[in-house]
């Protein structure tokens, strides 16, 4: 896998030394240095304007503050079990930069007054790597822990990770109560991505203003974040860029996208299907939010001139349907009767009522679900509607001229490159 930095930046997550980073490595690097604690850290969170890098891109100032504010006890999670397809960003840092991690889950443990915090991961590299970094560090003053689950869509949703700690399932609850309020141990928890801890001990080192050197400030985002790029690109790989960025220009000058792409998956699955249009968008949680896609995980899998965005749209809704937790009504009939209008348009096979049945469960289902994994279907079949009109058209009339040349049975390119990090679409139909 490549692994890069966007040109002329000074890389803060990412290391090309090839080989895992530890402890030794990792201090003469300047890690675990003193730095800014408590409330001096919490507040140039604040200022550096650090976003959740899970998808959600929620402030990590206000979440360190509201968990400050909260009895004790109190617990944090590290959560890097990456459910998104076509995601690896969390297992690299895992992998490669445990330290990195675990400095940034310590210097926010201490400035919330945590004292028990755990390594969520369902990934067993990342799991061995992080339980060394824990022996390699020795004793400290908060309990470190890996925990293990199985992998799955759903089990990174925080509900999943407070329920699987606490002896349940990795399956989503019903909210509230959220995890700040209860959460492991019914106590306040603090939940956050891997990536967005391991932004933590720069700020706390260098300071928010250097932090916001990169990036384009406040709504279009401050600082770095790693993407995933995959599928019809000369140089798939994982890529740390700075944020404001337009997206085709910064896909194509990294990973350099293929002649005649036909556009993109957002966000992992989670945001549905982009056209080229999505060039122009700017690499920034509230704009794509604006454009009617989103960032999420920023995992992009770039759809190539023999990619068909119906069958593309078929693949992905079916893959959802398969890790649907099976737990709310609205999710265990609305996910499989929307994939499989969207198999039949695929196919050649489907009336008119059943498109106008998608449409209209596209927009009535949406937030009906304990998790997002029911959102993520009606964005597939609405981003499917609004963007690739002509194709979902040729499909309703008999088949596309590319599906239709190509030999009986033959996958899709698009569901090989999206799926490939880990073979999760191969996991979940053995489920």
């Amino acid at each position: 896998m490549n692994v890069g930095v966007y040109p002329g930046i000074t890389p803060r997550l990412l290391t090309t030394r090839g080989e895992r980073e530890d402890l030794a490595a990792y201090r003469a690097a300047g890690g675990y240095a003193p730095g800014l604690e408590g409330d001096e850290l919490i507040e140039a969170t604040d200022l550096a304007e650090l976003r959740g890098r899970g998808g959600a891109g929620f402030p990590m100032g206000v979440k360190l503050r509201s968990i400050a504010d909260r009895p004790a006890p109190r617990f944090a999670v590290a959560n890097g079990e990456e459910g998104e397809p076509a995601a690896f960003k969390d297992r690299w840092l895992l992998r490669m930069r445990p330290h990195l991690v675990l400095d940034g889950l310590l210097r926010s443990c201490r400035a919330t007054g945590v004292t028990d915090a755990y390594v969520y991961v369902s990934d067993s590299q990342s799991a061995a790597s992080v339980r060394d970094a824990i022996d390699e560090l020795g004793e400290t003053d908060v309990a470190l822990r890996v925990f293990e689950v199985d992998p799955a869509y759903v089990a990174g949703e925080a509900t999943s990770v407070v329920r699987a700690i606490n002896g349940g399932p990795a399956k989503p609850t019903d909210k509230p109560p959220l995890p700040f309020d209860r959460g492991v141990q019914d106590s306040t928890t603090l939940i956050s991505n891997v990536e967005t801890l391991a932004n933590m001990p720069f700020i706390a080192v260098r300071g928010p203003d250097e932090y916001r050197q990169l990036g384009e400030g406040h709504s279009l985002g401050t600082g770095t974040l790693l993407m995933t790029i995959s599928g019809a690109v000369d140089r798939p790989g994982l890529y740390e860029v700075p944020f404001g960025g337009e997206l085709g220009p910064t896909l194509d000058l990294v990973a350099g996208i293929a002649p005649g792409a036909r556009g993109y998956i957002m966000g992992g699955f989670f945001a549905g299907l982009a056209n080229r249009r999505a060039d122009e968008f700017v690499i920034s949680y509230d704009a794509m939010r604006a454009e009617g896609s989103g960032l999420g995980c920023a995992a992009i899998v770039v759809l190539g001139p023999d990619d068909c965005p119906v069958s593309t749209a078929a693949d992905v809704a079916t893959y959802l349907a398969h890790e649907n937790a099976r737990q709310c009504g609205a999710c265990i009939n609305g996910t499989p009767a929307m994939a499989a209008v969207i198999r039949g348009l695929a196919a050649g096979g489907v009336t008119d009522e059943d498109l106008e049945k998608l449409d209209r469960w596209s927009h009535s289902l949406r937030g009906r679900g304990a998790c997002g994994l029911l959102d993520a279907v009606c964005n597939v079949a609405a981003t499917l509607k609004r963007d690739f009109p002509d194709e979902l058209q040729a499909h309703r009339d008999g088949g596309c001229a590319l599906c239709l040349s190509r030999p009986h049975g033959e996958a899709q390119a698009s569901s090989r490159y999206a799926l490939a990090w880990d073979s999760l679409f191969e996991h979940a139909m053995e489920r």
